[in-house]
């Protein structure tokens, strides 16, 4: 084993696995077809310019400093100033205007000068007419080039990805390809930059949306000799498309609905759940939802929750008894009901409601939409069939035509799903018109579309020998990076506070209130504001206002990282090598600072690809990594039969002794990312929620208690019903930081993390180079923590020099990208404090061999304040890459790890 190499960890890793199922991402396309957009010889024209520029450069130094010697031995004044304008076009390479004349006066002073003088100008003669070559050589390949993309414009995966991702631009395709290339003027530039950001994006990265990428589930076998463990993955057979409703059309319906009081007559009515009586009040969970912005590509409703208290009233406590009587009690019927009790006009009574409605006290929770629908539409139209109203049952036939389009959607041509999903948007319009809306919305994206490539199967050994050391390595330290473990040790403290070591909280609900009222709301708004270093680059201790010696711990082990890492940089700068190296001796004091920490469960998902490294085992990059409980596949569940049923019996054998999983949903789903299958035995139904899962699968938060186990120092959730502690789980890809208060609260005592992994923060960049500071690569064993990157503001990046033409702007940045050091191939993020749009902010892939992809970067630097971080595409071209019957794909595996403690007594 190599020094830099991490060690074992075998004694403090017991329990540690990798998970039996993992996820290949694919890029829709192979990585060869961006290679027709490179202009390969203009490529070498400019590194053989540049070469003998160099060498002209060096050669002229020399004579400089010979025509320098003539200048202080003249005494002709005329002589001089010739002699003086010669020195420093030479120096400068610049071609004289008349080298004859110059020649000759040398060798009237000194024949040696003059003869190596006649050598400078015969190579730069020859320069000039290798330089002259340059604008017709780049001009054509620019032609090729755009000409190429022209051809790759057609492609159905990119068309397909296009139509869904940014309908202006593909309602602008079919004109601008119609049209002569490189005509049109500055829309067709615009339109020519995003339809190349899009190719790269289906050709380079591997983020899952639509047909730019396919993912494919894996499975890891044992194989049966050491060849099979050697073999590279490949798929074989076609993609799947999985389309479904975004879920907001459905939450425009039901809004609809619920606007029209006859309509409303005919909604079961409840009261919210999880309702209580607390002296003279009646307590519950008020919702608030605000509407996303149907005009974005991305968009979803937000929902806070508060606990909320009305007074008791007879009016109020009859109501809330009829409803214990009469489960499934409809609007129209409890407004008839109160009327008549109370001897008031019905008019009265819906005003009284409709404030009961406003407020959340009274919800009609019958046409949400639950995390289980994962076929959302068909879920809903059940609902109203459930109604058993002709209005509902016409609404639910009318919206067979949407369901109609999405089963045409699949197969079909690019072409006809654009017709699709005009008459999709029409059909929606048309069901809300006639439920009464005169201006009917519908949001921009009204589908979203996840694409399967065909299942992979993978080596145990070979993924093992791969990934297991790497990553077991360092998961000893990621607790350091998790973004949500200050808020956990606060809550714990918190309720250490109150109750005591050993304590026990019987009511939740009063404990989630009194956390955020008294505290946490202060807290989080003191964090926010808090910068992450201070003036010298140290870490910010958390805030620690309960004195809390686990968050010093955890202060202190992000200090001792950073420091580290401080010393190796500033050793590397002192020549250390090219890479950074964070050998195991800095993770293991890192993990010692951490020991105070309790370690429970540890459940993780990493994101990561392999890069080629000369012979032998490939480098492993890291991407990132999350904490929680299936989360490469939650989102993925609707487009595979049977897996849900196989990742709850997974879940099933992960449980700790004596636990259940219980998964928190958050409430009704207003973002496709939260719909996946049932993946637990458990459901944990928050106030103010309903639930699909049985009622005997159901946890209700009255039933949960919280207590302080003193042994392991941890906060245990319990179920009196259940006699059993609850693990709450989240399954959605909303950040949890996005949930409302309750659910939220919930997860601070489950194994949900984020943890970027910031190798550099409060680290000083070093010297800048004309302007441009560099990292290098931060590697610890075979595992990548960060690539090489390279920060430059918009000034300090190649300008086109007025007058200039392509050719010298080319070769500009060919000249830039040598003297800097970057590779042929690097992802740029572009900040420029200015509102962007779906591109902005993002790593966009540069080619910077191709004209046109440094034409689309140039015009992502809009202002020039802005500043420009480059990191290397790694792995780059040389892979390893998954094949596929198209070529080789740019892939990235998400797989997950676990690591149960162990308990005295029981097996691992």
């Amino acid at each position: 084993m190599r020094g830099d190499e991490p060690m074992g960890t075998e004694g403090a890793e017991r329990g540690w696995e990798l998970g039996e199922l993992f996820t290949a991402r694919v890029a829709g396309l192979p990585l060869d077809v961006v290679r027709g957009l490179r202009a390969t010889a203009s490529r070498a024209w400019a590194d053989e310019v540049l070469d003998a520029a160099d060498r002209s450069t060096a050669t002229g130094e020399r004579v400089a400093d010979l025509l320098h010697d003539l200048v202080g031995s003249n005494e002709d004044e005329a002589a001089r100033r010739a002699l003086l304008r010669l020195r420093r076009e030479v120096f400068n390479n610049r071609r004289p205007r008349d080298p004859d004349a110059d020649l000759a006066l040398v060798a009237d002073l000194d024949q040696a000068a003059a003869e190596a003088l006649a050598d400078w100008l015969a190579a730069r003669e020859l320069l000039a007419g290798r330089e002259a070559a340059g604008p017709g050589l780049l001009e054509a390949e620019l032609r090729e080039g755009r000409a190429a993309l022209r051809r790759l414009a057609a492609d159905a995966r990119l068309r397909s990805g296009v139509l869904l991702a940014s309908p202006p631009l593909d309602a602008e395709l079919d004109a601008f390809l119609a049209a002569a290339p490189g005509k049109g003027g500055k829309r067709a530039r615009k339109t020519e930059r995003s339809l190349l950001a899009y190719l790269y994006r289906t050709a380079c990265k591997t983020s899952p949306f639509s047909t730019f990428t396919g993912v494919a589930l894996g499975t890891l076998h044992d194989a049966g000799d050491a060849a099979s463990a050697e073999e590279p993955l490949a798929l074989a057979g076609p993609w799947t498309s999985h389309p479904r409703l975004n879920v907001l059309v459905l939450g425009r319906v039901a809004e609809a609905v619920v606007a029209d009081p006859g309509r409303r007559a005919d909604l079961p009515v409840a009261p919210a759940p999880g309702w209580g009586r607390e002296d003279d009040r009646v307590r519950y969970v008020r919702r608030w939802v605000t509407a996303g912005d149907d005009d974005t590509a991305v968009t979803f409703d937000t929902v806070r929750d508060r606990v909320f208290f009305l007074r008791r009233s007879g009016v109020l406590e009859r109501m809330l008894a009829l409803f214990g009587e009469r489960p499934g009690l409809r609007y129209g019927e409890l407004v008839r009901w109160l009327a008549a009790d109370r001897g008031e006009p019905a008019a009265d009574v819906e005003r009284y409601l409709a404030a009961l409605v406003e407020v959340g006290m009274v919800q009609v929770p019958s046409l949400s939409t639950g995390a289980h629908d994962t076929d959302p539409l068909r879920a809903f139209q059940e609902s109203l069939r459930a109604l058993g109203r002709p209005w509902a049952t016409r609404a639910a036939a009318a919206l067979d035509g949407p369901a109609g389009c999405l089963a045409r959607y699949p197969v079909a041509s690019p072409a006809e799903r654009r017709a699709l999903l005009a008459e999709l948007r029409e059909r929606l319009a048309g069901v809300q018109r006639e439920l009464g809306v005169e201006q009917p919305r519908v949001p921009r994206t009204v589908l979203y579309e996840d694409v399967t490539a065909p299942a992979v199967s993978a080596s145990r050994a070979a993924f093992s020998a791969a990934l297991a050391e790497p990553l077991r390595s360092v998961e000893r330290v990621l607790p350091a990076f998790d973004l949500t473990l200050p808020q956990r040790l606060t809550f714990k403290g918190f309720f250490l506070a109150r109750f005591g070591a050993g304590g026990r909280c019987d009511d939740l609900l009063r404990l989630i209130h009194d956390f955020h009222e008294d505290f946490f709301d202060q807290y989080l708004s003191f964090t926010s504001r808090k910068p992450r270093f201070d003036a010298e680059g140290r870490h910010t201790p958390e805030e620690n206002w309960l004195g809390l010696p686990q968050l010093k711990a955890l202060d202190a082990a992000r200090q001792v990282f950073q420091d580290g890492v401080r010393a190796r940089w500033a050793g590397h700068q002192d020549g250390g090598g090219g890479e950074l190296v964070l050998d195991d001796a800095l993770l293991a004091a890192v993990a010692a600072e951490l020991e105070p920490l309790p370690r429970g469960l540890e459940l993780y998902s990493h994101h990561v690809q392999l890069a080629a490294a000369g012979p032998g085992e490939p480098l492993v990059v890291l991407n990132r990594s999350y904490g929680g409980l299936s989360f490469p596949f939650s989102r993925f569940t609707h487009c595979h039969d049977g897996l849900s049923a196989r990742l709850r019996d997974r879940a099933r054998r992960l449980q700790p002794p004596g636990a259940v999983f219980a998964e928190v949903t958050g409430g009704p789903v207003t973002s496709n990312l939260n719909l996946h299958g049932e993946l637990t035995d458990h459901e944990i139904v928050c106030p103010g929620e309903t639930s699909s899962v049985p009622a005997d699968r159901q946890l209700h938060l009255a039933d949960l208690s919280l207590v302080h186990d003193r042994a392991a120092d941890r906060l245990v959730l319990r179920s009196a019903r259940l006699g059993r502690e609850v693990v709450p789980v989240y399954l959605g890809y909303l950040v949890p930081l996005a949930l409302p208060e309750v659910p939220r609260t919930l997860l601070l005592l489950s194994p949900t993390s984020m943890s970027p992994l910031d190798v550099w923060g409060g680290i000083p960049a070093g010297p800048e180079r004309d302007g441009v500071t560099h990292r290098p690569r931060v590697r610890h064993g075979r595992l990548v923590l960060g690539r090489r990157g390279w920060t430059a503001p918009a000034t300090a990046l190649p300008p086109r020099a007025t007058g200039g033409g392509d050719a010298d702007w080319y070769l500009g940045w060919r000249r830039w990208r040598r003297h800097h050091g970057l590779p042929e191939r690097v992802y740029a993020t572009v900040t420029d404090g200015g509102a962007r749009g779906a591109t902005g902010a993002k790593p966009q892939y540069v080619d910077l061999e191709s004209p046109l992809s440094l034409l689309a970067f140039e015009g992502l630097v809009r202002r020039p304040e802005a500043r420009v971080v480059f990191r290397e595409a790694l792995p780059d071209q040389e892979g390893p890459l998954l094949g596929s019957e198209q070529g080789a794909h740019v892939t990235e595996f998400a797989v997950e790890t676990v690591r149960v403690p162990h308990v005295e007594g029981t097996a691992p």
